[in-house]
């Protein structure tokens, strides 16, 4: 029995100290992004709440399994502006402008033996560089609980000092992250880096000092190509890198009908498509992704699933009309 327990140790130092999946993945990122970059709060102009359940590998034991819960706003403030609607007439429009965004999520993540749950809050600015472009700035707070999950580990002995140590209550630690954000209505690139502090600043037991993590570094982006009508085509990319440098590229595409249904296929660097689809009615929105592996994993698995429901409060003419500024 200890040399299952020196093996599942050996497993959990390479997840700590190699690259591995030390953060979730996403494969429904471009609904919401600010999962993944801190600048995107309240961007858009919507208030949103989504629900993201992510299984990845289902059938095989110990598979990552992520569940979050979001919510993001911008705080937008009325005024007036004189519009010019003839050479001798001029009329007050009302306006609506923000430069600030909010927002914060709770998360679940166990993969293996290591389970992670936490918060982050966020603070957004968003600014104007060019008449209809948005260049957006976020900062972010994290702060989430560290542990081993005892349940999952084995002993004859019920003596066993590991089962009487502080590695079966975890630690908590801080940490932060940042990110830009450009945005337009034809095209949206960003940037972030995550876990800044690298798990350096923790508050617990010895037993996690050699606990270190690694900064991620995001990039990533779309342009959508459109007939003015009912059909979308956009294009995407994302870069996710960590400091080991390794990344990892999803390249795809997806199509959308009267911006009310869409589909489209993706292929990650790890030899994975990712077939998604989604609808939108009102204002809820629902997208579900399944990501099939090209290696011998698939065998002992049913594949990865990822569904994704959204609220969202600011129909679509608030979300497109700040574009124009009003």
């Amino acid at each position: 029995m200890k040399r299952i327990l020196i093996i599942q140790v050996i497993i959990l130092t390479a997840l700590l100290k190699v690259d591995g999946q030390q953060l979730p993945l996403y494969s429904q990122y471009l609904y919401n992004k600010f999962l993944i970059d801190p600048a995107v709060a309240g961007s858009d102009g919507y208030t949103s709440f989504n629900l993201t359940a992510r299984e990845q590998w289902v059938g095989y034991y110990g598979a990552p399994r992520t569940y979050s819960f979001s919510w993001q706003t911008r705080f937008l403030k009325r005024g007036h502006i004189i519009k010019q609607v003839s050479p001798r007439r001029q009329v007050f429009r009302p306006k609506s402008d923000g430069k600030v965004g909010v927002g914060g999520f709770i998360f679940s993540d166990k993969n293996g033996l290591v389970r992670r749950t936490g918060f982050q809050a966020t603070y957004a600015y968003h600014t104007w560089v060019q008449q209809a472009t948005q260049l957006s700035m976020g900062l972010a707070v994290t702060g989430y609980h560290f542990k081993i999950d005892e349940r999952d580990l084995n002993f004859e002995d019920p003596d066993e000092p590991w089962l009487n140590n502080e590695l079966r209550k975890g630690v908590f630690i801080p940490d932060a992250s940042f990110g830009l954000y450009i945005l337009n209505s034809r095209f949206s690139f960003g940037f972030s880096a995550d876990q800044l502090f690298g798990a350096r600043a923790k508050i617990g037991n010895d037993a996690y000092k050699k606990l270190q993590v690694s900064r991620h570094y995001y990039l990533f982006g779309s342009y959508t190509f459109t007939d003015m009508r009912y059909h979308e085509f956009q294009p995407s990319f994302l870069l996710k890198m960590s400091e080991q440098f390794m990344p990892q590229v999803d390249v795809g595409v997806t199509y959308t009908y009267n911006q009310s249904v869409w589909g489209g296929l993706a292929y990650r660097t790890n030899n994975s498509i990712i077939a998604h689809i989604g609808a939108k009615y009102q204002n809820i929105w629902i997208g579900y992704a399944f990501d099939f592996s090209m290696q011998e994993i698939q065998r002992l698995t049913y594949g990865s699933h990822e569904l994704s429901v959204a609220l969202k409060f600011g129909d679509s003419t608030r979300r497109y009309r700040w574009l124009d500024r009003y």
